[in-house]
């Protein structure tokens, strides 16, 4: 096979992956209530695919490379989910999902300045989420009216193809940008972004906003699983410490749905 149709049939395939992936979730969004679909929002379902793709590229030194950029970048995930929040109450899809996607661009640009170490990356991540969780408290009451949240024949192909693009733009470009920089652009908001455009229109921007109000406290659990996705990728080797690093995850948002049935 040729090294061009090699690469095609390779940049097929993780788009397939990836809307696969997407629209199982962003599907299981939409059935459930805001805090469920914000456990299930934050799971890393693009950035999960994204790293299979850089798993079968790369080496495990490349993943705890790109593992430190994703917790640093899990910050600013937090600061969009916050900003858009704090917009959609009183502006359009367009405006607030704009204006929250260029702060992450910005956070994202800002953070390729620093060089980042897993502690460093720690105690950013710390800052942030004692400003960002208390203060989304306030966008978590808005009730989801599920009669809203039919679906259209575009939306899962819509969500599909968006989160697709961005996986595969990051995977192929990762060559030439570095693990750092490919970790960090694995974490872009596409999930949350594509379930607001669905939610937004039909329920209202607050309804929306409470979703990605909830995500601030299972987003922690995400910059756990990128933690030890870093210190296990060399020992243990990619694929096993991607499975920990999902594991954490999961074992995080469970404990997180146990203590909240428990406290109803």
């Amino acid at each position: 096979m040729s090294p061009e149709l090699f690469f095609w049939y390779g940049l097929a395939l993780k788009m397939v992956m990836t809307a696969t992936i997407v629209v199982v979730a962003s599907v299981a969004v939409e059935r459930s209530g805001p805090f469920i679909g914000a456990l299930i929002a934050s799971l890393p379902s693009a950035a999960g695919a994204a790293y299979i793709i850089l798993a079968i590229e790369h080496p495990p030194a490349f993943i705890a490379g790109s593992a430190v950029g994703s917790l640093a970048a899990n910050a600013a995930v937090a600061i969009f989910a916050l900003a858009y929040a704090v917009l959609a109450q009183r502006h359009g899809i367009v405006l607030s999902l704009s204006i929250a996607t260029l702060i992450w661009l910005v956070a994202a640009a800002g953070l390729r300045s620093v060089d980042w170490t897993p502690v460093s990356a720690i105690a950013l991540n710390a800052l942030v989420y004692a400003v960002t969780i208390p203060v989304s408290a306030r966008y978590r009451g808005a009730a989801v009216p599920r009669e809203k949240m039919k679906r259209t024949r575009y939306d899962v192909p819509l969500r599909a193809l968006t989160a697709a693009v961005v996986v595969a733009i990051v995977t192929t470009a990762s060559h030439r940008i570095g693990s750092f920089a490919s970790g960090m652009f694995a974490v872009f908001p596409i999930v949350m972004g594509s379930f607001v455009v669905i939610m937004h229109p039909r329920a209202g921007g607050p309804a929306a906003a409470s979703v990605l109000a909830h995500a601030q406290v299972p987003l922690l659990g995400l910059g756990l699983g990128f933690l030890a996705v870093h210190y296990l990728a060399e020992p243990i080797g990619s694929w096993w410490s991607l499975l920990v690093g999902l594991a954490i995850c999961m074992v995080w948002n469970a404990m997180l749905w146990v203590f909240k049935t428990v406290r109803a």
